[in-house]
């Protein structure tokens, strides 16, 4: 089992015993906007996913962790995907879950974590991320952990009747 340790909090691979958590974030509608999601999932199909998490991220080009605090509470995920090994680069997802735990350093720890992962064990020379423009606490931790935006898709994501705009943050392993 992946487990990589911080001071606030750990990775580590995604168990069997996390279908009720990801059942619930994967159908809570607020969050639909920035994964993508546009119908429910049947919990029979996170349990196919589940069984099928224990591949290598060479052979999924995805890799999805848990975010867990010291009592081993499942806090968040961190989806690494569109893993392109010949290009030495990979897209970078993270949610913490309950809107109450956020800007509490979660994130920024969680990110620090993948980061080092990505570069000093995938041994790539970059990550990047996709931020709503709307989305201030993701832009401000990506910033933080330093990513750059490096460019602007103009009405990338149609939600709400509307379109908005995403912004392409890029963090090179120097």
């Amino acid at each position: 089992m992946l487990n990589l340790q911080g001071e606030r909090v750990y990775l580590r691979a995604i168990e069997p015993n996390d279908l009720d958590f990801l059942y619930q974030l994967e159908n809570d509608t607020a969050i639909w906007e920035i994964s993508g999601t546009t119908a429910p999932y049947a919990k029979h199909i996170l349990e196919l996913y589940l069984q099928n998490a224990y591949k290598d991220i060479y052979e999924a080009k995805q890799l999805r962790l848990c975010i867990c605090d010291a009592e081993h509470t499942v806090l968040g995920l961190v989806d690494l995907f569109d893993f392109d090994p010949a290009n030495k680069k990979v897209g970078l997802g993270i949610i913490v879950s309950e809107k109450k735990k956020r800007n509490k350093g979660i994130g920024a720890g969680a990110l620090e974590l993948v980061c080092s992962y990505v570069f000093k064990v995938l041994h790539l020379h970059q990550i990047y991320a996709n931020v709503l423009v709307d989305n201030e606490a993701s832009k401000h931790l990506f910033k933080k952990m330093g990513f750059v935006a490096v460019g602007v898709k103009k009405d990338w994501i149609f939600t709400g009747g509307e379109f908005k705009d995403e912004i392409l943050y890029q963090k090179i392993n120097n």
